[in-house]
């Protein structure tokens, strides 16, 4: 067994994030097991992998057996990161933001060997420090901000806690969005399949584990598209902001009201997302639009766009509701 404890530097930082810097040559997956398990403690209790460690904090480690030498994980597992640039929507010293691709992981494990952040740190070797501020989910596209200095991250990352942050995500959902509703105050629960999957589901007021979530809905606008048989099919184009960062928030939320996403392999209408492939719709329509912060270091607020993607686009003219 290994106990670390954790320094100020490190005050404020995920978990998952702490553990793959500190656990050199440990594998992304190896990490994610113990912690779903149980395995890693902090301060005797157990804890979850997107919890923020405080100074102080003691971590009981089981005893790993890693490989001798002190590679990347991803490097371990024979599938190195590839170095990749992705487009930039704002960079100085401080931070850097960019446009996410979908169907890219924002970074390694549960299966994924490698995702934007390691491929970022193999392209830009001379960076002492990139680390992600937030998380979109892999089939998310948009706007991804990530911090250049530990203590840019801290302060980033605390306007996320304290919810002063905007984060707004363009969603295309089925069928006619009552305008009555704009706020979904709705608790969520996060839970495992047999398999080991993650999953959320919305709960009550009375769950323990629940965990407030917050989101804000305003329709832009809605379009018709054909079903499988021709007939007209109403979807919704919903600017979505996020008061609070849960897993797969605007995802069940949306699912929950009675209007999935378009796309949506885990939370949506599979026979309508049948149809939307044979229209052109490949992945989820779920966008990271904006965001807007204030800069760390300089103290001035920052607002940052990322346009719809043409893969979106092309198959849902949403454009100009936007």
């Amino acid at each position: 067994m290994r106990l670390l404890v954790v320094d100020a530097e490190s005050d404020g930082q995920r978990l998952d994030n702490y553990l793959l810097r500190e656990l050199k040559g440990a594998p992304k997956s190896l990490i994610y097991r113990l912690i779903r398990s149980g395995e890693v403690r902090r301060n005797k209790g157990r804890v979850q992998a997107d919890s923020r460690v405080v100074a102080g904090d003691v971590l009981r480690i089981p005893p790993l057996r890693l490989a001798a030498s002190a590679q990347p994980a991803s490097e371990l597992a024979g599938t190195a990161a590839p170095a990749r640039e992705f487009p930039v929507l704002f960079e100085d010293d401080a931070l850097l933001a960019i446009d996410k691709p979908a169907g890219v992981a924002v970074h390694g494990g549960s299966g994924v060997s490698f995702g934007v952040i390691e491929q970022l740190r193999r392209a830009r070797p001379q960076a002492p420090l990139l680390e992600l501020v937030h998380r979109l989910d892999r089939e998310t596209s948009g706007v991804l901000l990530v911090a250049k200095k530990r203590s840019v991250l801290r302060l980033l990352q605390e306007q996320l806690r304290q919810r002063s942050m905007g984060k707004s995500y363009l969603a295309l959902v089925k069928g006619q969005w009552p305008a009555r509703l704009k706020v979904l105050d709705w608790p969520l629960h996060k839970y495992l399949l047999p398999d080991g999957e993650r999953r959320v589901r919305v709960t009550d007021a009375h769950d323990l584990q629940g965990m407030r979530a917050i989101s804000l809905v305003q329709v832009l606008g809605q379009l018709t598209l054909a079903d499988a048989s021709g007939a007209a099919q109403v979807a919704t184009l919903l600017a979505v902001t996020i008061k609070t960062g849960r897993t797969h928030q605007i995802r069940v939320h949306l699912a929950h009201a009675g209007h999935p996403i378009a796309g949506d392999d885990k939370y949506g209408d599979f026979g309508w997302n049948r149809d939307l492939q044979k229209l052109g719709g490949k992945r989820m329509f779920l966008h990271a639009w904006q965001l807007r912060f204030t800069h760390p270091v300089l103290g001035q607020e920052v607002q940052l766009q990322a346009h719809l993607p043409v893969d979106l686009l092309h198959w849902a003219d949403c454009q100009r509701f936007l």
